[in-house]
């Protein structure tokens, strides 16, 4: 019964660390659908570019750099955050466009 329940508790700790997450921010009317957002190590963020017109986001922060490149309506590419920090994200294109990606570990 001990064997059980030290494997359980391992296999448990792996899944609880192995834990990753997913979101959507999308760009509309020149827009991110959120100003700032929270997510942890490991995380992805899909940029889905529902204008009628392209998009280029980026970063040039510290934590993370980044440049996805020129996409257009109905796309989206990702973003894998692998380090704790603050990454600020732009738009090449329509420089009001303005992102914070709080990443915690």
């Amino acid at each position: 019964m001990k064997i059980f329940i030290l494997t359980f508790g391992i296999w448990l700790s792996i899944q609880t660390v192995n834990a990753t997450e997913e979101f959507v921010v999308s760009q509309k009317d020149k827009a991110f659908s959120v100003e700032t957002i929270s997510i942890n190590v490991g995380d992805t963020i899909y940029f889905l570019n529902a204008d009628p017109f392209f998009h280029n986001i980026f970063s040039l922060s510290d934590t993370q750099f980044f440049d996805l490149g020129s996409y257009p309506k109905d796309e989206s590419r990702p973003v894998v955050f692998t380090t704790p920090g603050l990454v600020q994200i732009e738009c090449a294109i329509h420089s009001q466009m303005m992102l914070t990606v709080e990443v915690k570990e």
